[in-house]
């Protein structure tokens, strides 16, 4: 499904193959050769786009969103696999990201990088070419470093010095409840989202 979003729509290379069961919205922009396998979502929900290299592969069920000022580019040869989650990041050439991966905004990941199953590339990081994230690690900072999963804590409090609220959302959280934050949070993305009830559905090409 070919979706127009904010008055943009898709370009899609005609050599390109898109699932008639995957989501392709907004400015997405789908380079020579690139397959979008089914159930895979494709958004880009604001000014910013989402550009595909040459003979990427983004396999079933992953979904790819650009948002805010964050566009999201997967250079050449790039691997998406299943379920995997990437936002408003930038994936160097011939890179793989594996299934269940996910890779987060403002990130920036060099030529031929690995993102291993349901590892994880936070706010901001950044990996040099040829880095390796191993199965269920943690990759943030920059420089990034990687973190095994029992050291989440630690990622946790390099991640409140980003201040994922603020980044993500532009919602500042000193001295505030946590649920005031989120009502904060929800009603500004809420007001986003609503410029979905117009969307127009493409006709196929």
């Amino acid at each position: 499904m070919r979706v127009e979003h904010r008055g943009r729509g898709p370009r899609i290379d005609g050599s390109a193959w898109v699932a008639p069961t995957a989501v392709v919205s907004g400015e997405v922009i789908i380079g020579p050769g690139a397959r979008i396998l089914h159930g895979a979502v494709l958004t880009a929900e604001g000014p910013q786009p989402i550009t595909i290299g040459r003979e990427c592969v983004v396999m079933e069920h992953a979904v790819l969103r650009a948002a805010g000022r964050w566009p999201l580019t997967l250079g050449d040869h790039v691997l998406v696999g299943p379920q995997a989650h990437l936002s408003g990041c930038e994936i160097g050439a011939g890179s793989f990201i594996a299934t269940g991966a996910m890779v987060f905004n403002g990130a920036r990941l060099g030529p031929a990088c690995v993102v291993a199953l349901g590892s994880k590339v936070h706010l901001r990081t950044e990996l040099p070419e040829g880095a390796f994230v191993p199965i269920g690690f943690i990759a943030i900072g920059r420089p990034g470093r990687v973190y095994p999963p029992d050291q989440a804590p630690t990622v946790h409090e390099e991640l409140n010095k980003v201040g994922f609220m603020k980044e993500v959302f532009g919602v500042e959280t000193s001295g505030r409840t946590r649920r005031d934050v989120m009502a904060e949070a929800m009603r500004r993305y809420s007001r986003g989202l609503a410029a979905h009830a117009e969307d127009r559905v493409l006709p196929d090409a």
